[in-house]
């Protein structure tokens, strides 16, 4: 049945007709999508109730309105996409402003390490500016009147706004000072900020002129933020002096303080830490203060021009590093280059979310992460999106404070974390209900897979039953989104990503690296580039390769598990390396272990990540003390307390397993594995212990486990 002949129908067979038309065309969809075999199933506007509801059909009203309306649709775009790769972003990349054109050649690309150094470049020769794309363009297109961020402060009587054309005049302030004061085109320059407006002009101005940004979530430790500070050796710092998150405050340039002097001590010293004044957490007066390196922003960036010479970059010259956790322990500088970047989130924000100019889109992510980068800075301003940026916590003053936002701004893209749907779910739906929310009109996920109950209540309650859920699956080293609903498309099921993005050719291999076709379970790998991937790690290239290319030769590795179902929807399993996914930020085990062993009275520690209602995954860290010294409350504070102070609090191990000695193979490799059933209470699943050079281990920890 068509579409056509669907809108005439009474409203029972309306939702039928609906159903009908995408299971229908869903065989036409890739990756072992056929016919689904059953209509348990509700459409946008019908509650979702029971478990049994399984599928949920985007309403007539909602597809014929979508940018992608229909599977077949997709289908199209998706098949073009791989199989004229070089036509399908040629023509998106066209849409944007180009000093010069790329080569004849769109991208090319080497994923195979046994062919040779890892390659990725697209649109190679070609010169563009990501800022004057994301700013210059959209005003000579006319919307420089057009509000481009909302600010929200973290009381509530605490806002402001800027237009495009008074975005564009702060960001070009600030590249003019950061070229007064000697930053080039290349150099390294580390942002420790909250979200204060001050963060996405700092990211603009830094890559109007061809400097690398680094930004730092500023909530790592001053050890944390040496070792970046260390690694990249950056021209100057940008921070504030202090932010207050819900009722407390916390001093920003005291840590950033300890940082410079402990990357000092091993030969890397920063002249220059220009610093935001945030009058509403501290005084002036009360900030510690070091004169000839110290500058306020307010007393030098205001006196600057407002219009500033764009420095035009080759698409494959560095935009920014960002740091992830790695299993090794040390973090891994992820760098990504600008003009692919720049295509794939532009294009990746446009379709995942639907966008129409008139949206007020609200991303509640932290520009410290990529997804601060991607869809909070980037990807809606390249689109002439209008952001709301919020600095405070979500539940203060209370947990209503989202939803407050949302009406106050009538936000109708809403993009949040599961951890904080999951929070904000078990603080009860009056904190929801209580408010209006009738402007929301998608909802959309991100971080860790969202579990079906939590995906329900998001659904049901948050969305009133109407708006499509974008459950999307990317990663840091990703650029953008990678598997993810386009609303309006496809039936969701609460919990699958669905179907992969334009260009992207997800596989699910066995543990030989053998693709494995139909429903299955395995290993997610990707083949083929795609415009926003990252290019190297930072210094080291040879880790790069190995830690993402080589554990599956002509594979990038995702280090996730996945699984495939029998329509042939995507379901995210969650890491399968040593990296835990806490609230949405990647730490690695190592990381954490090696802060505990740092304690003087730690001998020993391993860290597996466990389930945790709120956060996807929490930190169980297994601790074996000195010899001769006990188990105590005061001891378990500390070894906490190091791992706050060395990475930082949201690293802080959930729980503290006393272990006399660890379970370790005769070679001493310890057995995680066993240690994950142990954390897990899966103790009738432990499997072969004899390996152990000590069996009657794994009985001592069971013996002290407090379950």
């Amino acid at each position: 049945m068509t579409t056509g002949e669907a809108v005439a129908t009474p409203k029972r067979s309306l939702a039928s007709s609906d159903r009908l038309r995408h299971v229908d065309s869903m065989a036409q969809l890739p990756y072992g999508a056929g016919r689904i075999s059953h209509l348990n199933a509700v459409i946008l506007g019908e509650s979702l109730e029971s478990e049994e509801n399984d599928l949920v059909f985007p309403s007539h009203e909602f597809s014929s309105q979508a940018l992608v309306s229909s599977p077949e649709q997709y289908r199209k775009m998706y098949e073009r996409s791989i199989e004229d790769p070089a036509g399908f972003w040629s023509e998106i990349a066209s849409q944007f402003y180009w000093k010069e054109k790329w080569d004849l050649e769109v991208y090319s690309e080497n994923i195979d390490v046994r062919k040779g150094s890892i390659k990725f470049e697209w649109f190679k020769g070609a010169s563009t500016n990501i800022s004057y794309n994301a700013l210059d363009r959209n005003i000579e297109a006319g919307n420089g009147g057009k509000v481009a961020i909302y600010w929200e402060g973290n009381e509530p009587d605490d806002d402001g706004q800027l237009t495009y054309l008074e975005l564009l005049e702060r960001v070009c302030q600030l590249a003019n000072y950061l070229k007064h004061v000697g930053v080039r085109k290349g150099d390294a320059v580390i942002i420790y900020l909250p979200m204060l407006m001050e963060l996405p002009i700092a990211m603009l101005a830094c890559a109007r002129i061809g400097a690398v940004h680094s930004v730092v979530f500023a909530g790592f430790s001053s050890e944390s933020l040496s070792q970046r500070i260390i690694d990249c050796k950056p021209k100057l710092v940008i921070t504030c002096n202090a932010v207050k998150r819900g009722s407390k405050a916390i001093h920003l340039k005291d840590i950033v303080d300890s940082a410079l002097r402990e990357s000092a001590k091993n030969g890397v010293t920063v002249d220059l830490c220009l610093t935001v004044e945030n009058k509403s957490a501290m005084k002036r007066g009360d900030t510690k203060w070091k004169q000839g390196r110290d500058i306020w922003w307010q007393d030098v960036v205001p006196h600057f021009p407002t219009k500033c010479d764009v420095e035009w970059v080759d698409a494959e010259d560095p935009l920014f590093l960002l740091y992830t956790s790695g299993s090794t322990g040390k973090p891994k500088g992820v760098l990504h280059t600008t003009g692919g970047y720049m295509v794939y989130t532009a294009t990746t924000f446009k379709y995942a979310f639907d966008y129409k100019p008139s949206d007020i889109y609200w991303c509640t992510a932290d520009c410290g992460w990529i997804t601060g980068h991607s869809y909070i800075t980037y990807g809606p301003l390249l689109n002439g999106a209008t952001v709301v940026v919020f600095e405070g916590a979500p539940n203060y003053p209370d947990c209503g404070r989202c939803w407050d936002i949302v009406d106050k701004y009538k936000v109708t893209i809403f993009y949040t974390a599961p951890t904080l749907v999951r929070s904000l779910m078990r603080e009860g739906d009056e904190y929801v209900t209580r408010h209006d929310r009738k402007s929301i009109r998608v909802l959309a996920s991100v971080g860790e897979p969202i579990n079906p109950s939590a995906w329900r209540w998001f659904y049901n309650v948050v969305g009133n039953s109407r708006c499509p859920i974008s459950d999307t699956w990317w990663q840091t080293e990703t650029g953008g989104l990678m598997i993810t609903p386009l609303p309006g498309a496809w039936p969701q099921k609460p919990g699958s990503a669905t179907f992969p993005f334009f260009g992207v050719q997800p596989v699910i291999v066995d543990e030989k690296g053998n693709e494995i076709e139909g429903e299955c379970s395995g290993y997610l790998c990707i083949k083929k580039s795609w415009p926003g991937a990252f290019r190297t790690l930072y210094g080291d290239h040879e880790r790069y390769q190995t830690t993402y290319f080589k554990p599956f030769a002509g594979y990038y590795f995702t280090g996730d598990g996945c699984s495939r179902d029998k329509d042939g929807y995507f379901w995210l399993t969650g890491r399968v390396d040593d990296v835990i996914n806490v609230s949405g930020h990647r730490i690695g085990t190592v990381e954490v272990e090696s802060a505990l062993v740092s304690h003087p009275q730690c001998a020993e520690a391993a860290v597996v990540g466990i389930e945790h209602e709120i956060k996807g995954q929490g930190i169980y860290a297994f601790v074996t003390l000195v010899e001769g010294v006990p188990f105590s409350e005061e001891i378990r504070k500390s070894l906490i307390l190091s791992v706050r102070n060395q990475i930082g609090a949201f690293a802080a191990p959930d729980k503290i397993h006393w272990a006399p000695a660890l379970p370790k193979t005769r070679s001493g490799k310890i057995m995680r594995r066993i240690l994950r059933k142990i954390a897990s209470r899966q103790l009738d699943e432990l499997g072969d212990t004899s390996t152990l050079a000590d069996p009657s281990v794994v009985d001592q920890l069971i013996a002290l486990a407090d379950f």
